[in-house]
């Protein structure tokens, strides 16, 4: 592969990855705006999104199979489509319940096709001792595709008035971004070199059971579910700017949008910093200060007086996530998984890790229903300093773990 292919091939996988979610996850800009166009109450948002979550999570291992057995040209092309034409009904405003299938429809085609595959292709890309650097970049490229669709598109929206036909309009401009880009990864991508039948005979029930018995498998599990829980507390600052401090809507939006601007330079930083000092070492501190920034909110009152030192935490909170985000999936090479079961590996890291997709929706309409205004939000964040808790455990426990040697045969690939 010359060294225009070799960016073009992670170009495609920053776009298409950070793309691809801004369908099903269109609540983290436009809350308020969904609950406006559709008719939803927080508890129905969050029953949503559980929906979509429990569809991914039964998707992540039988797709980590497929990843490591089919070309990711196909998958990566095929589930961007998918999703796409998903988008376009969307638009038609569909009822709740046919929300709600769509929603297990774009959960199964992102997790089951696109996920693995784009994995096991980052972890390809580059060398055992720049994995860090890899899923970095991944992450700060995904992020800064997904702030700088999501800044055109939330000034289109603005433009279009804010009201549901504006919303439509956005939700069918994302629809059409994400079969461009299947398209492109088709021509980008190269299909495997190995053959079916030759993938077939090296990933097998064996390697299954290998992967299963990994304690290092499932320590990265809980690293990658109560991070992602965290990343779960940054869809709510959108509302939680709203309800809490008196923001407009398009502001509100502006900070749900704000906030992924630091991914970047978060995920590709952490990168560059989990190469020197170690992944699981990185991972514990950023760990450290997720919970001291949660524990804050969990105590701030809401009102203009503390906007600043809201927005300054939110800030922190932010980049410490996105870092997480940008190199947890690193930690396959510091729990010395072997390349060729990557995608086995990821699909059981992230079956248990993105959980948060079905909990944390509905733990989260449920106590914003219950407890309205700031003192939801203060009770929400206490948990996720809890569970950032749990994380760093975790993370301590992994860095005191030596690597095993693995059998010669799967450390080749």
């Amino acid at each position: 592969m010359t060294n225009i292919r070799h960016w073009l091939v992670m170009t495609i996988l920053c776009l298409s990855g950070g793309v691809i979610f801004l369908l099903p996850f269109l609540r983290e800009v436009y809350y308020i705006p969904m609950q406006e166009a559709f008719g939803y109450n927080n508890t129905q948002l969050g029953i949503q999104m559980s929906v979509f979550g429990a569809a991914s999570l039964l998707s992540y291992f039988p797709g980590g199979w497929i990843a490591d057995r089919y070309s990711a040209r196909k998958l990566i092309t095929g589930a961007t489509i998918a999703v796409g034409l998903g988008g376009f009904y969307f638009s038609t405003s569909p009822s709740y319940v046919m929300g709600i299938l769509l929603h297990a429809y774009w959960g199964a085609a992102i997790s089951l096709a696109f996920w693995g595959a784009m994995i096991k292709t980052t972890r390809n890309w580059a060398p055992t001792d720049e994995q860090g650097r890899a899923f970095g970049i991944l992450e700060g490229g995904r992020g800064l595709s997904e702030v700088i669709s999501s800044t055109i598109f939330l000034a289109v929206f603005a433009w279009l008035g804010s009201e549901a036909d504006g919303l439509m309009r956005v939700i069918q401009l994302f629809a059409v971004t994400n079969i461009l880009l299947g398209i492109a990864a088709w021509f980008i991508l190269e299909d495997d070199e190995h053959s079916a039948q030759d993938v077939v005979k090296k990933v097998g029930l064996a390697e299954v059971k290998m992967v299963l018995k990994m304690p290092a498998v499932w320590l990265i599990s809980l690293i990658v579910m109560t991070a992602y829980s965290a990343y779960w507390g940054t869809f709510y600052f959108t509302p939680y700017a709203t309800d809490a401090f008196g923001l407009s809507v398009v502001i509100g939006g502006a900070i749900g949008v704000g906030k992924g601007w630091l991914k970047p330079l978060a995920a590709i930083g952490a990168g560059f910093l989990a190469d020197k000092i170690g992944v699981a070492t990185s991972v514990f501190g950023f760990f450290l200060i997720l919970i001291f920034s949660f524990t804050v909110f969990s105590f701030l009152p809401g009102g203009e007086a503390f906007l600043i030192p809201m927005l300054i935490n939110a800030v922190i909170v932010s980049m410490a996530v996105f870092a997480l985000r940008g190199i947890y999936f690193a930690l396959l090479e510091d729990g010395g998984v072997p390349t060729a079961v990557t995608g086995i590996a990821a699909g059981v890291v992230s079956a248990i890790g993105f959980t948060p997709d079905v909990f944390m929706p509905l733990i989260g309409g449920v106590l914003l229903d219950a407890y309205p205004g700031v003192a939801g939000y203060q009770i929400l964040y206490g948990f996720i300093a809890v569970l950032c808790a749990a994380g760093a455990v975790a993370a301590k426990i992994l860095m005191n773990r030596a690597v095993e040697p693995q059998p010669a045969e799967l450390s080749k690939g």
